[in-house]
């Protein structure tokens, strides 16, 4: 997905739209597992085929996603496929918007629950992996400039880990969940 640039999010509308739990979701599938049609969607979420379709169109219609219409069999197959690679949005671009705290709580929630997930299923995995799995915490003292640099080469390492075509050596890869924040706080 690396030949798709990020989108930068301005639009309460559109935000609005990504911030729903299930469209989240939906987004994340595209994102990981490429251009899907609505009935594989449903089977990897669990929802209706119905209830999927819905929630593309909400995606269309803020251009999230797209049809995808070269990847389909018939006339009756609909593929769709993310518009962007990545998505991109800063709550200051939306002051005193409720979407934008509900976005917010939104995203909170979700990586939270992807923890409580690996929690859950951990046990499952080899040794390995329940070994390579890890979180991190750290107090430092920072200026804004320095926080924004931190960012900036975050980001740029996630970018270089999601974005690389995967080595064809052999070596076992699983999806994994990385996330980071960084925020103002007292011990």
């Amino acid at each position: 997905m690396s030949d798709r640039p990020t989108r930068e999010i301005h639009d309460s509308k559109v935000l609005a739209a990504m911030s729903h739990p299930l469209r989240r979701r939906l987004l994340d599938v595209l994102r990981v597992d490429g251009p899907s049609t609505a009935s594989v969607l449903a089977d990897k979420t669990g929802q209706a085929v119905g209830n999927i379709s819905h929630h593309l169109k909400v995606l269309a219609a803020s251009e999230l996603v797209e049809e995808a219409p070269e990847l389909a069999r018939d006339r009756r197959e609909r593929w769709w496929r993310m518009v962007s690679g990545r998505l991109n949005w800063s709550p200051s671009d939306f002051p005193d918007d409720p979407v934008a705290e509900a976005a917010e709580s939104l995203v909170l929630d979700r990586q939270t629950a992807m923890a409580r997930q690996w929690f859950a299923e951990r046990d499952g995995y080899p040794e390995p992996w329940r070994r390579a799995a890890f979180t991190a915490d750290h107090w430092a003292r920072l200026s804004v400039a320095e926080l924004a640099e931190l960012e900036e080469r975050i980001l740029a390492l996630l970018a270089s880990l999601t974005d690389r075509e995967i080595p064809d050596d052999g070596q076992e890869r699983k999806t994994v969940f990385l996330t980071v924040r960084a925020v103002p706080g007292r011990p």
